[in-house]
Formats: structure tokens, C-alpha cells, sequence
């Protein structure tokens, strides 16, 4: 779309006054002092200019540029918008995800010279690296998850797959779990979750940091034996390794099973699905499916925090995620073993 910033200033002037309204004591980012927590200020997809995304990170602005042809007066526009409105905004980098290079798609900066290395939810710190991948390494659509995990995780033992930068698996430790062990394929993403834990004070086990890709781990825990009273499967949407395929359109299913017998009688799966063009009824089929032999049950789905999505909704979403609210998909499902 043309990147006209006319008609994009009253869509985020509404939603600014509307997240404004919304912002309280549990959500301080936008009336607080501190400004140590992360939110999304705009989202372009629901909020009527989709080559546009607008996120916060304690005192530093991250543009996302969904444009085909990115324009630097549009965007240096929006920076200052955002400035006037947020004069506490210390630096702001920009994220082009259509840039020629991968420093442009992983964020350059805009103005000020210190980004944020670390963000505060509920009370627990998480450590981030703005740039270190083309996202901003904590997803804020999984935030009721993590609160989910610190109210329901205490004394469990927890596997967290596909960890990616560990947010996850320290929410679930805040909250009281016994043991966590974290897996990835990257050691980069792990060492973030490293930080995460330092920065809460808490001990740093290397043996729960594995970096291996999800097929080889899975199947070493089976043949140790290893058991554990949750497991989180949160997937890319699509990968390809030697050791398997991973494609959460089409074969989340066959994940899930992965790791079914890796969870102890009465414990819970979570599992994460974030296909866009996957709908929410389709995701729901294959879920009942699982659950039809009595040994796995739904029990609840987890939402994804409505200013997320955003609050002034005038795009539709590109398949129905009904029941869900969002095409982030999130199930906790209980399990019984024979």
C-alpha cells in the first residue's frame, strides 16, 4: 500500500488513546515511571495499515516495515510521531522486512544510541537482544502463557521445546517449578535464556540449556527414559533439518505425538500453533483427533493479550482463528498415561 503517513495518523492516534485507556497498574509501559515492560502500540494487521507494526521494549521503539517499498520519510514521520507522543523513548531502531540486507531486516538504528537489553512482565526479567534475529526475540503474543505458567508450574518438572530465547521456560521457573530444561537448536537463543535466569537470580544448570535440533533431543530423552510433568511444543512455523521437518500447516499432529510420551500421568501439554493460514476450527479438529483415544483432553486455551492484537480493529484476519482469538493458537491439554 501507498506509505501515506495522512492516512495513517488517525489510526494511531486512536490507538494510542486506546491503549492509553487500557494501561494500569497491571500493564504500567505507558503510565508508568520505570518504562521496563514490552507491548505492541500499533498493529497494522487489525488496525487498518498492515505494512505497519509498532512495538515497544522498556524505553526503545522497534518499527516493523512491512512495506514492498520502503520509504524513509514515511518511516522518519512515524518515528517522530511516536517521539512527541512518547518523549520518555530513549532509542528506536527500524526492522525492514523486505531490506537487501539482514542488518536492515534485524534492525538499524533510528535515533538514540543504547537499546534495551532487558524487560520486566509480572515482575520477572527477561533478557532481550533487539536485534539479534528479525523478530525482537521475546513474542508478546505469548504473554498470558508465561503469566499461565508462573500460576500453575509450581513443583512440576518442564520440558520447553523449540525454546527459542527461554521466556517460557523462565516464566514457568519464577513460578515455582522444580526443574526446567530448555532445548533449541541454537545455542545464540539459549545463551539469551542464560541471561534471563541470571537476571533473576537463579541457578544456572548447563545440563537444561540443550542446543540440539527437537528430533535427536526428543528421541534421547526417550531412550533415557525421561519423563516430565509438562512439555511445551512452540514451533516455527516451518523448518527443515537433517533430522526431520517441521511444518505446523500441515503435520502438527505428527509433533505432537513426538511428544506425548515424554509426559508423566496427570502432567499437561502445551502446544503452540502459529499458522496464519491455518484456521482455528482446523487446528481444533486435529487436536480433538488426539484426543478421541481418552488420553489426551482439552482443557483450556490460552488467549492472546487483546492489545496485541489491537484494540482499534478494522482489518480482518486472513482465516478465522475462532476459537481462538488470534492465529497465535495456544491449548493446554491434560494427559493420562495407560
Amino acid at each position: 500500500m501507498d506509505m501515506n503517513f495522512d492516512s495513517l495518523h488517525p489510526l494511531l492516534e486512536k490507538a494510542l488513546a486506546l491503549r492509553l485507556v487500557q494501561s494500569n497498574a497491571s500493564n504500567p509501559a505507558l503510565h508508568g515511571t520505570s518504562h521496563e515492560e514490552a507491548l505492541r502500540l500499533f498493529n497494522g494487521f487489525y488496525e487498518g495499515y498492515p505494512d505497519l507494526v509498532l512495538d515497544i521494549y522498556a524505553g526503545t521503539l522497534v518499527i516493523h516495515d512491512y512495506s514492498e517499498t520502503p520509504s524513509s520519510a514515511f518511516i522518519q514521520s512515524v518515528s517522530d510521531y511516536i517521539r512527541n507522543a512518547m518523549p520518555w523513548l530513549h532509542t528506536g531502531i527500524l526492522k525492514t522486512r523486505n531490506g537487501p540486507t539482514q542488518k536492515e531486516k534485524r534492525g538499524t538504528l533510528l535515533f538514540g544510541s543504547t537499546l534495551d537489553s532487558k524487560v520486566n512482565e509480572y515482575g520477572i526479567r527477561y533478557a532481550i537482544d533487539l536485534t539479534m534475529n528479525r523478530d525482537s526475540s521475546f513474542y508478546l503474543d505469548t504473554k498470558n502463557l508465561r503469566k499461565w505458567l508462573t500460576e500453575n508450574m509450581r513443583g512440576k518438572s518442564v520440558l520447553n521445546t523449540f525454546a527459542y530465547t527461554g521466556s517460557l521456560g523462565v516464566a514457568a521457573f519464577a513460578g515455582g517449578a522444580a526443574n526446567v530444561i530448555q532445548t533449541d537448536l541454537s545455542r545464540q537463543f539459549l545463551n539469551l535464556a542464560k541471561d534471563s535466569f541470571a537476571l533473576n537470580g537463579y541457578p544456572i544448570q548447563k545440563q537444561n540449556f540443550i542446543a540440539q535440533d527437537f528430533f535427536p533431543a526428543i528421541a534421547r530423552f526417550k531412550a533415557g527414559k525421561q519423563t516430565f510433568d509438562c512439555v511445551i511444543i512452540d514451533p516455527p512455523f516451518f523448518s527443515s533439518t537433517s533430522h526431520g521437518k517441521v511444518d505446523l500447516l500441515h503435520e502438527s499432529e505428527r509433533l505432537i505425538n513426538k511428544v506425548r510420551p515424554l509426559i508423566n500421568d496427570g502432567g499437561v501439554l502445551i502446544t503452540i500453533n502459529n499458522a496464519v493460514f491455518l484456521s482455528g476450527e482446523d487446528y481444533m479438529t486435529t487436536l480433538r483427533s488426539l484426543c478421541k483415544d481418552g488420553y489426551l483432553s482439552i482443557r483450556e486455551l490460552i488467549p492472546v493479550p487483546e492489545d496485541f492484537i489491537g484494540l482499534n480493529r478494522v482489518g480482518k484476519p486472513i482465516t478465522d482463528p475462532a476459537p481462538f482469538n488470534h492465529s497465535t493458537k495456544i491449548a493446554i491439554l491434560d494427559v493420562k498415561r495407560k
